[in-house]
């Protein structure tokens, strides 16, 4: 089943698990796809198959506009952005997903995100304001979204940051306070450095995929 729902407020795609067999004891997870600036809601599924390829999928389309672009909230300038619509955008994907868990029936306990770019902010916003949506996270090529005045306990929460050594849009000091904040919300936080520029390698995709099974039953 694969529907398009409008009453949930985004454009979006489910995909439930394609998991043949029960596994006792082993939770059904959701990838939420976030993409990035000018993607859409079909952009990152290939790769959620990759990466977890029994897992259901939920992929909204961000509904902000930039030169025509979807984004999932404004900014002023690259690398500057508009906080005060990101934490509004960031509650309102947030309430998506938890009206989306009760229409599609999927556990958001089990709810893991894999953003790219804007995706990946959005994501690291999510977990920074809401931190009760996601259990775990694939951040690629994140910025600080924000700082945030009070940090909120992540002590339970698994984050795979992927970064680029040559990344001419996220500086390597931006990537690294992310780190920093993660860590002092005690969260079980990972960084992995790809030779590359803002582009996704092979090669991290693949350290994704394997750290996606050795952190989160799947």
């Amino acid at each position: 089943m694969d529907k398009k729902p409008q009453q949930l407020g985004f454009i979006h795609r489910f995909i439930p698990s394609n998991r043949k067999e029960a596994k006792p004891k082993t939770p059904l997870a959701t990838l939420l796809l976030l993409h990035g600036t000018g993607g859409n809601e079909e952009d990152l599924i290939p790769l959620g198959h990759e990466i977890a390829p029994e897992a259901a999928i939920l992929s909204p389309r961000g509904k902000v506009l930039e030169a025509g672009m979807p984004r999932f909230f404004r900014r002023l300038a690259e690398g500057f952005f508009d906080i005060e619509d990101l934490k509004f955008r960031t509650s309102e994907l947030a309430d998506f997903i938890e009206n989306a868990s009760k229409i599609y029936r999927f556990d958001l306990e089990h709810m893991i995100a894999v953003g790219y770019s804007n995706g990946a902010n959005i994501a690291s916003s999510l977990l920074l304001l809401r931190p009760e949506i996601l259990s775990a996270a694939i951040l690629f090529r994140p910025m600080v979204p924000f700082i945030p005045a009070t940090l909120q306990k992540l002590i339970s929460k698994n984050i795979l940051i992927c970064a680029g050594e040559w990344d001419p849009i996220v500086p390597r000091q931006n990537t690294e306070k992310l780190l920093d904040i993660f860590k002092k919300a005690h969260a079980n936080v990972s960084i992995y450095w790809q030779k590359s520029g803002h582009e996704l390698g092979q090669e991290e995709i693949l350290t994704a995929k394997e750290w996606l099974s050795h952190h989160i039953s799947l």
